[in-house]
């Protein structure tokens, strides 16, 4: 597929390594700072309240200037801020306010870092592979990212706590230096004067008026509320329905993540095989009875299998939604639209989470589930007949470039 594919994927797996390893670190390293709750919560939320305050910008921004060097100097900048922390952990002047500002710091960066991302897999590679590139990339993102990384970080928080944010600055300056050997075409630029505010509303006109690509992305805003507020109590679940310890939660995590390997080495023989729209329709049907299943089941066997076809799915929709996005936005609004897009998955799970709680509260463990159960019946329903024109949605618009 290309040379300039081959550097965007090195530099892909080499920084989604490199977060992963935090998502087991980061946590790791509040929790020897302090035993609060609240301020261990908020440093999650800082993680991820820059996406609702940049994430907008951040297209604008992928949108205005040279994608590859702004990711280049955002990987450079993360890295910066992972040698300042670990040279705090090394001479002991780490404290819980150092602790929280990297945090914000590494989760601001990385709204720009994927926004940008997203954007330079259409540069590289022909529409007819851009499904094999984003299977390719979301591959790194599972296993470097969600199974190797986590992994490595535990393993070298307990060896120092410095070593995990060492090695992490490393992946992640591997992936800038990467970035650097990559040649993209020019990007179109728009002529006259630019304003943010203009900009963001252009991009959000634009995606509200193009009816398939409204309705992917409502879908993915709705389908992550229901998610969300499912996977929001899944430890609990797991130890108090499914009488499994933290062992045994951690291995339907890994059952889940296994699921995702078997739609990564799948997925090209079912994109020949299948339309794009009949993968849609069958995930979401996946989706639906996955919450369904794990709101009657009390065999963990079971919860097991269900959640090894719900990793496959979410493998296999994530790769075909990120394809279908791609192919239909013109080049020139690919960060705009691609950061509605993100927004829509965050604030979607955020919700989910808000909403579980109280749920679970009120209904008891699995009412989260037969919530989401519910709302992702009614909205299958009401998007079945939109999906056809969601997985066409590239033939109703000309693509710049």
């Amino acid at each position: 597929m290309g040379t300039p594919f081959r550097w965007l994927v090195g530099s892909s797996w080499a920084t989604n390594l490199g977060d992963g390893i935090a998502l087991a670190a980061g946590p790791l390293l509040v929790a020897a700072q302090t035993s609060d709750p609240f301020v261990v919560a908020l440093a999650a939320l800082l993680q991820r309240l820059p996406w609702l305050l940049f994430g907008l910008y951040a297209g604008v921004l992928a949108d205005r200037v040279d994608r590859r060097l702004l990711v280049i100097a955002v990987d450079v900048a993360r890295a910066v801020v992972l040698g300042v922390l670990t040279l705090a952990l090394v001479t002991g002047q780490v404290t819980v306010v150092v602790v929280l500002a990297a945090m914000f710091l590494l989760g601001t960066a990385e709204v720009f870092a994927d926004t940008t991302s997203g954007t330079l897999l259409p540069m590289v590679v022909g529409r007819a592979d851009l499904g094999t590139g984003n299977a390719r990339l979301m591959a790194g993102a599972l296993t470097m990212n969600q199974m190797a990384g986590p992994a490595l970080g535990a393993v070298l928080f307990a060896a120092g706590s410095a070593w995990p944010f060492l090695v992490q600055g490393l992946c992640v300056a591997l992936g800038a230096l990467l970035l650097v050997r990559m040649a993209l075409p020019p990007l179109p630029r728009t002529p006259g004067e630019r304003h943010v505010g203009r900009e963001i509303v252009e991009g959000l006109r634009w995606t509200w008026g193009n009816g398939p690509v409204r309705t992917l992305t409502i879908t993915i805003v709705t389908f992550n509320v229901t998610y969300g507020a499912a996977w929001s109590v899944l430890v609990l679940y797991a130890t108090d329905r499914l009488d499994l310890g933290a062992i045994g939660f951690g291995l339907l995590t890994t059952v889940t993540a296994v699921g995702g390997l078997l739609g990564t080495v799948s997925y090209d023989w079912l994109a020949r095989r299948a339309s794009l729209a009949l993968l849609m329709r069958i995930g979401l049907v996946i989706e639906t009875f996955t919450h369904l299943g794990l709101a009657l089941t009390t065999a963990p066997w079971v919860a097991a299998a269900i959640l090894f076809v719900f990793g496959a799915h979410a493998f296999v929709w994530g790769t075909t939604s990120r394809t279908v996005r791609m192919r239909a936005v013109p080049a020139h609004l690919q960060g705009r639209v691609g950061s509605l897009y993100y927004l829509g998955v965050f604030g979607g799970i955020v919700a989910g989470q808000a909403a579980g709680g109280l749920i679970a509260r009120v209904w008891g463990i699995t009412g989260p589930f037969w919530f989401a159960f519910a709302g992702s019946a009614v909205i299958l329903v009401l998007i079945w007949k939109q999906l056809a024109h969601i997985a066409h949605a590239e033939d109703d618009v000309p693509v710049a470039g």
